[in-house]
């Protein structure tokens, strides 16, 4: 029996000053998270509780897709991550570390390196494969802002699942497989989600999807179209281009002016009295080892996945001032494309530039613009492409409609990794011709702190959590108006053994608190049935049950309670199902 003066729930009746989030908030007040540094958290039993559902979901999902459960270590030799090359380009949320004998180490923040070797090492012959790998284990990766508790973290709790295949065929079944396990997963643990077309980011590989949970706080922005089943990541999503017709007439002669101070975009319209449109942005950036000038509309952004995607680049980063003057002669906010490409720095640009017939650019001087500027003109663009971030109303590039946009935060992800680690660290099998061919990997995460975050994040109201039934640390809370009244903590303590005789979790809140303090923190804590017991439970044989979700009440004699305490819990549990999807 699970009695609450036993357990640790240092509930909080003040919002913490450094929380910024419902789920942040929550997780702190309900006395299930302490922060020890920041973005490193302990885990209490409600949290662990739930953490530990969260798990048996993913276990029992993984499990039936034919993934096999393993436990690798956490500390990762830096020969590994040379070998792949990742050592250097990882960044510094790589938390590296060195052993007594200055032998080089790293905090996994992902296990890509040590499964290859692994794989590589035990497994030579076609025969063996495919297989598909899993684990849950803490990570570790050195936020450069740790925020919103368990959102954003330095140390989480994540599974990993990496699958070998011989062809591209196998791969493709794969990874299906673990896209449906983690629909089913995402279903389970109670989730409003939408799996969305994704950039592998420093994992690598391609055919990737995340798994967004739709929250407000959503440090991701989702576009989507409601016409039809589309939707993808900011960094990923496609913007269709359509040549616009060119206006009547020729466009004058292009012209040099005096815009003292003016460098902003916002300070080009204002001062010129101009469209946004028909400004062209003039950005240098450094992409690895060579400097090229980028070229968007001036009322658009620049999407960097895609300009780093073009160059099929390992890194990608603004020019420092330094450099945009050495290229281009003059400070920022005054570049431009004319006259200035060479065999030193390339001109790429965004399609949409092409539909600017009478721009304004910078004109490499200090102080001064060009007006009547047309490319094709008066400059030369090495290749245009997709470059610039979608845009609530854009055409939708699967199926028409327009776009909108949504927040969300990933739970998960999935990658066709293809030959990239298997390669680089020779990861080869013998195909039936006895020849030697690199296996064809598959990644697969999930953020189980995240989840449980997230969870929290979609399901509470004013007083506290809302817990889906199948991750609540408990089904019930019992509680006993008064505990000093015998005969209501005989009756407590009777419907907690008989619900827990009937597999019903339940925590019993035996403390010698009043009322009103029990209630409060039975909907902080938020547990989805409550069951009240007060003086009519022995004079009448009754009780209150009251579902945390609805607010509605039930009184029920104590015999057909646990009939009722099913029955509740069955259509909650649907309830929330149903909220899915909706």
């Amino acid at each position: 029996m699970f009695k609450q003066s036993q357990m640790l729930i240092p509930t909080l009746r003040e919002v913490p000053a450094d929380a910024e989030i419902a789920s942040h908030k929550l997780l702190l007040r309900a006395g299930m998270a302490r922060q020890l540094a920041s973005g490193i958290y302990t885990y209490l039993p409600l949290a662990l509780r739930s953490l530990q559902k969260i798990q048996t979901i993913v276990r029992e999902e993984m499990n039936r897709a034919g993934a096999q459960e393993l436990l690798m270590p956490a500390m990762q030799p830096a020969e590994l991550w040379h070998q792949t090359g990742r050592w250097d380009v990882y960044g510094p949320e790589l938390v590296r570390l060195q052993d007594r004998h200055e032998r080089s180490f790293a905090l996994g923040p992902t296990h890509e390196e040590v499964i290859t070797s692994l794989v590589r090492d035990e497994i030579n012959s076609y025969k063996k494969l495919p297989i598909n790998l899993y684990q849950i284990q803490t990570k570790f990766r050195d936020e450069v802002r740790p925020r919103f508790g368990l959102i954003r973290s330095r140390e989480f709790i994540m599974k990993d699942a990496y699958s070998f295949d011989t062809t591209p065929e196998g791969l493709d079944k794969n990874f299906q497989a673990m896209f449906d396990a983690y629909t089913r997963i995402f279903t389970r643990v109670g989730l409003n989600f939408r799996a969305v077309e994704a950039d592998a980011g420093a994992i690598g590989g391609k055919g990737t999807y995340e798994f967004m949970a739709l929250c407000d706080i959503g440090e991701d922005t989702i576009a989507y179209s409601e016409e039809g089943d589309y939707a993808a990541n900011l960094e990923k999503a496609e913007v269709v281009y359509k040549p616009s017709p060119k206006p009547a007439g020729e466009t004058p002669a292009m012209e040099k002016i005096h815009t003292p101070g003016v460098k902003t975009i916002d300070q080009l319209t204002e001062t010129l009295g101009v469209d946004a449109s028909r400004i062209i942005k003039s950005l240098i950036y450094r992409i690895d080892d060579k400097l090229v000038m980028v070229l968007v509309r001036g009322d658009h952004e620049l999407n960097e996945v895609k300009l780093k995607n073009l160059f099929d680049a390992t890194q990608v980063r603004l020019a420092s001032a330094e450099e945009v003057l050495a290229v281009s002669g003059a400070p920022a906010g005054f570049v431009g494309p004319v006259g200035l490409a060479d065999e030193k720095t390339e001109i790429v640009a965004d399609n949409f530039v092409q539909d600017v017939y009478d721009g304004i650019v910078g004109a490499n001087e200090a102080d001064y613009h060009l007006i009547h500027v047309q490319p094709g003109r008066d400059f030369t663009v090495s290749r245009y492409a997709d470059l610039r971030n979608i845009m609530e109303g854009d055409v939708c590039p699967r199926g028409g409609g327009v776009i909108k946009f949504a927040r969300g935060v990933e739970v998960g992800h999935v990658f066709k990794l293809g030959t990239k680690y298997s390669q680089a660290m020779g990861a080869t099998f013998l195909d039936e011709n006895g020849r030697s061919q690199p296996m064809i990997m598959g990644c697969y995460g999930i953020g189980i702190s995240r989840t449980l975050a997230a969870v929290i994040e979609q399901n509470n109201d004013e007083h506290g959590i809302i817990w889906p039934v199948s991750v609540a640390p408990f089904h019930v809370h019992v509680i006993p108006v008064n505990t000093k009244v015998e005969e209501q903590r005989r009756a407590s303590e009777q419907i907690t053994e008989a619900l827990m005789a009937a597999g019903i979790e339940v925590l019993y809140d035996d403390r010698p608190e009043r009322a009103g303090v029990k209630f409060k923190d039975a909907d902080l804590i938020g547990l989805p049935l409550r069951i009240t017991i007060s003086d009519r439970a022995a004079q009448e044989g009754v009780v209150e049950v009251r579902v945390r979700r609805t607010g509605e009440t039930h009184e029920v004699k104590r015999d057909e309670l646990v009939t009722l305490v099913k029955d509740l819990l069955t259509r909650v549990d649907r309830t929330g199902a149903e909220l899915v999807h909706a």
